[in-house]
């Protein structure tokens, strides 16, 4: 009996993406002599993700082709736990930026935070006065490209300020070595928050400076337009088009995932 071919969907990789990221994934951890089952195909755990962030499917739905939603989500799951993809994300941004002929790591940067709507019953879930939305807040930090440094996502009553300290923190020494400076709008202003990052001189050198928008109705904004932007690629994927994940540390794990699959597009 002949087996039925898989059917093929946009968001599938091909095999010059596959390439790229194959190495920086975790390799199986069945042994072909040991107990257990044999190893899902990593190229179609990544194909199903990458399917179920373009698309806004839930996990339950997702095609069968890709394997058990079980066994992906499992997947998903565990290299969020184990950090995989900020190196792959890393990987492929450093790559960009070699093929446009600019630095590896950037000088300079953009903040900005977008309140979200959740459509779960999470735990780390506030409201956002200001916008008038119960949800979250993915605070981002991106370079001159629009390319992501660093996510981090809240509740939406965590002061935007308060974010900002969360992304500098975890983006650690080594991110912002060469960070000296970021533009931020009003919301980041104040001498606290000043004060802070000037405090920390062991880690960075970084100057804050606030980009006001100049005039009434829509206009773009002088170096913050660049992460607008970023949010807009983001809001593309229908699986950010409200925050679906009960846990923050999934929802930036697949604000990453939507990136790297940005990034994947460009390889020729």
């Amino acid at each position: 009996m002949m087996s039925t071919p898989r059917m093929q969907y946009a968001t599938d990789l091909t095999d010059a993406q596959w390439q790229q990221i194959e190495p920086l994934l975790p390799a199986p951890r069945w042994r072909p002599h040991g107990p257990g089952r044999p190893p899902r195909d990593r190229r179609q755990i990544v194909n199903g993700l990458l399917y179920l962030n373009k698309t806004g499917c839930p996990w339950a739905l997702l095609p069968c082709c890709f394997g058990p939603w079980k066994t992906v989500y499992d997947y998903f799951r565990r290299w969020s736990l184990e950090g995989v993809w900020s190196p792959v994300l890393e990987h492929l941004t450093q790559r960009e930026h070699r093929r446009n002929g600019r630095v590896a790591r950037p000088s300079a940067g953009c903040v900005d935070r977008q309140t979200i709507k959740t459509a779960t019953q999470g735990e780390i879930i506030g409201y956002d006065a200001g916008k008038k939305i119960k949800g979250r807040k993915r605070h981002l930090l991106v370079d001159t490209s629009g390319l992501l440094r660093q996510v981090v996502v809240t509740a939406a009553d965590v002061d935007d300020r308060a974010g900002l300290k969360q992304l500098l923190t975890r983006l650690g020494r080594t991110g912002v070595a060469r960070l000296r400076k970021l533009w931020v709008d009003g919301g980041y202003q104040g001498e606290a928050i000043r004060t802070w990052v000037a405090n920390r001189k062991k880690t960075h050198k970084i100057d804050l400076e606030v980009v006001a928008k100049q005039g009434g109705g829509f206009t773009v904004v002088k170096r913050r337009w660049v992460v607008e932007r970023t949010l807009a690629w983001l809001m593309n994927f229908r699986r950010h088009a409200r925050d679906y994940e009960v846990l923050t540390r999934h929802s930036e794990a697949l604000i990453q995932v939507a990136m790297i699959h940005l990034l994947l597009k460009r390889i020729k």
